[in-house]
């Protein structure tokens, strides 16, 4: 059963250290409108082009929702900072842009006619270091998330409960697999399934949030026992399964000692529970359906 969590709030991440970058940028963008009325001479709404008023409109409006998306799901910190200040660079440009279509500027000022040129170069320079610290970034991620994915990447298929890969991720890693190893004929890779048999009875005795907690520890006491290339997903419930290519006879039964040897502290600080832990294993055949031989294994762990 997949565990839905409440939608957070909508909160958005400081720039710079700033909660009111936001405000900043309107207070801006009314400067450059100021800027405009001025100084500017007001064009009939004869000589108004309404496609590229439109057009220009959609690119500010596309670029504020980006920013509002960059700093609604991103925590503050070096590389928040430089995305967003070379996005509000090119949305001050596509602002300036946009207002060129309603004045027109006297050539006797060339400083605010490159206006819209300038802020677009800054904020494309901004953008380009924010995105080559964000590669920094995921490549640390990654990092982190060795052993939890293998490849592929897809959000919508990690468990929520232990940011683990699903029983659909697990699925399709299964299947990518077993086409690897029909072209390249390689040796098959080894399923195992592991699990809690008395994961029910701890839920009675201590509530649904104290197995929910062990199962948030199973993962890491897992991945401590995998190499690289291998992956650890969560298939259902307590069942968890990894995929071990090129594996020994050892590493299985270090998964099983692994779970063997935990003993789990209860929340209320007394209790220290031991569980019995289960495991099934199989090679995985490129020939038959990767859900098949999943089920297979369930039922030996029942």
């Amino acid at each position: 059963m997949k565990l839905v969590l409440p939608r957070p709030p909508l909160v958005l991440a400081p720039v710079a250290g700033s909660r009111h970058f936001g405000h900043a940028l309107m207070l801006l963008m009314c400067g450059i409108t100021w800027l405009f009325a001025h100084w500017a001479v007001a064009k009939p709404m004869a000589a108004w082009r309404w496609i590229d008023i439109l057009s220009e409109t959609l690119v500010v409006g596309m670029l504020a929702l980006w920013l509002v998306q960059l700093r609604a799901s991103r925590l503050a910190g070096r590389v928040t900072t430089w995305l967003c200040l070379g996005l509000s660079g090119m949305l001050m440009g596509g602002w300036a842009d946009l207002m060129d279509e309603f004045w027109k500027l006297p050539r006797d000022f060339s400083l605010l006619l490159g206006m819209e040129s300038g802020f677009q170069l800054v904020g494309m320079i901004g953008l380009t270091w924010g995105l080559h610290l964000w590669r920094q970034e995921q490549l640390a991620l990654n990092a982190l998330r060795s052993g939890r994915e293998r490849g592929y990447r897809e959000h919508a298929q990690i468990d929520r409960l232990t940011q683990l890969g699903d029983g659909a991720y697990l699925l399709n890693q299964l299947r990518q697999q077993q086409l690897q190893q029909r072209q390249t004929r390689s040796e098959p890779a080894v399923m195992v399934m592991v699990g809690w048999a008395d994961l029910a009875s701890l839920s009675r005795q201590h509530g649904l949030a104290e197995a929910d907690r062990l199962l948030q520890a199973t993962g890491p006491l897992l991945l401590l026992q995998l190499r690289p290339g291998d992956l650890l997903c969560r298939y259902a419930a307590d069942r968890f399964v990894a995929l071990l290519p090129q594996t020994d006879r050892a590493l299985p039964q270090d998964l099983l000692g692994a779970l063997s040897a935990h003993v789990h502290p209860c929340a209320d600080g007394r209790t220290r529970a031991r569980l019995t832990a289960r495991m099934a294993q199989a090679p995985l055949n490129p020939e038959v359906d990767a859900e098949t031989q999943l089920l297979r294994l369930l039922e030996q762990l029942r």
